[in-house]
């Protein structure tokens, strides 16, 4: 198809999530026109997450934003817990100071939240197009992008910068030859949540929370041989209770999500906090784990990705986040966009533009640094030995064992290689790549 004279409109993006409606903020804010395409009846409506916002990347794109955002708790309270089928052991922290603005952290519903963020772009003069899929990429005879199939009746739309932020498995990244190992299953997970009723008093009286606080408990060792994690989050009157898989090793088990689901809740530890809980809604979603190690080409002559399609993701068994890269990466993405435009150079220079922005912030420069974590996380020394290992070691300092004295350091070593054949050489081996990967 030859390129039309006269765009339809300067940017589209597609994708309503945090990154695709962060990108049209920052272009129609800049002045230029901006079409912002979603799938879904309304933006947030086929997106899933656990539920936590970290909202240090919305200061700059709207100052106060705790004051319009529909958020539901300010995390107060953040866990991490290793478990066993009978045991648990917990690092757990709060302050108050998280309470107070500008905030640290909150837990968010991703229809609302999306809608409202979306909004903002809308505001700013952005074009919202629901219910539209794009099937494909539109080309001008140099193979440059130059707009959008879609499954519209009218068709077509043009455009001079293409902003693809479309998801984990992003069909116009893959048509566009950037992304060869999205479908790579070593470097997908599948998050799993339901969302459960609660009468908010009950919420608050369980986990030792009040007023607008909340909590964050992020967990290992809740699913079973299969790598990953799991995660409870309060909202007003619901919480959040997940788990995210390693895709290849759920691809080959016989389990499915919402099993792990209902053993995490029946744990010692988990049952009293969601006991009386009614279900109000269940969703999954494939979620890029890989980070670093996945991405793909961030651009070529027309075209940016960003976001989930980006695999602008740092998701691992105890580590989860995504929403403020997604924002981030946006950002980025919007920007770039239009400095190109302003230019009228859309080919090589716009996608270095694009990345030396991502480098500057924390969307590559912790996905660089953080490089090494999804794989050490989903190790199976950390999934499926130190667990036990940790519970095991807890009980044996916590058990009174009169007549018999407590057991020193010594014994309890060898009781680890025993049991769970640890030894000092494997301890320092991991400690050194744990501390290799957090850089």
């Amino acid at each position: 198809m030859a390129e039309s004279a006269t765009p339809d409109f300067d940017v589209v993006v597609v994708g309503a999530g945090p990154a695709g409606a962060a990108a049209a903020l920052v272009a129609a804010r800049a002045g230029r026109s901006v079409c912002l395409l979603e799938r879904g009846p309304f933006p947030g409506s086929k997106n899933m997450y656990g539920g936590v916002v970290y909202g240090r990347i919305l200061d700059e794109l709207i100052p106060r934003w705790w004051e319009h955002a529909p958020l539901q708790r300010w995390i107060t309270r953040r866990a991490t817990v290793v478990m066993t089928e009978h045991q648990s052991m917990a690092v757990d922290y709060r302050t108050s100071t998280w309470g107070e603005a500008p905030y640290n952290g909150a837990t968010a519903l991703r229809p609302d939240f999306d809608a409202w963020l979306a909004d903002q772009a809308v505001a700013a003069g952005a074009t919202l197009v629901c219910s539209t899929t794009a099937t494909g990429l539109i080309r001008d005879g140099s193979g440059r992008v130059i707009g959008v199939h879609t499954d519209r009746p009218e068709g077509d739309l043009t455009a001079s910068v293409v902003i693809a932020c479309d998801g984990v498995n992003s069909f116009l990244a893959k048509e566009a030859g950037l992304h060869p190992h999205a479908d790579d299953t070593t470097h997908l997970t599948l998050g799993a949540k339901e969302v459960l009723s609660l009468p908010r008093e009950a919420i608050e009286d369980r986990f030792g929370l009040s007023g607008d606080e909340g909590a964050d408990f992020e967990i290992v060792g809740c699913t079973g041989d299969i790598a990953g994690g799991g995660f409870i989050y309060t909202n007003l009157d619901t919480i959040s209770v997940g788990v995210v898989l390693r895709l290849s090793d759920l691809a080959a088990s016989d389990v499915r999500p919402e099993e792990l689901i209902a053993g995490l809740k029946s744990h010692p530890m988990v049952a009293p906090l969601v006991r009386g809980a009614t279900l109000e809604e269940y969703s999954a979603h494939v979620i890029p784990e890989g980070g670093w190690n996945m991405m793909p080409t961030l651009g070529c002559d027309g075209m940016l990705v960003s976001g989930d399609a980006a695999a602008f993701c740092l998701a691992a068994g105890l580590w989860l986040e995504g929403v403020n890269f997604a924002i981030g990466g946006g950002a980025a993405a919007g920007a770039a966009a239009v400095a190109a435009i302003e230019s009228g150079s859309t080919g090589a220079r716009m996608v270095d533009d694009y990345r030396s922005r991502l480098e500057g912030s924390f969307v590559l420069a912790d996905h660089k640094r953080l490089r090494r974590v999804p794989e050490m996380l989903l190790s199976e020394d950390v999934q499926f030995r130190y667990p036990r290992l940790i519970c095991d070691l807890v009980e044996s300092v916590y058990q009174v064992t009169n007549p018999l004295p407590k057991p020193g350091i010594t014994r309890l070593l060898l009781r680890a290689k025993k049991e769970h054949g640890v030894t000092w050489r494997m301890l320092v081996r991991d400690a050194w790549k744990g501390y290799r990967s957090y850089g």
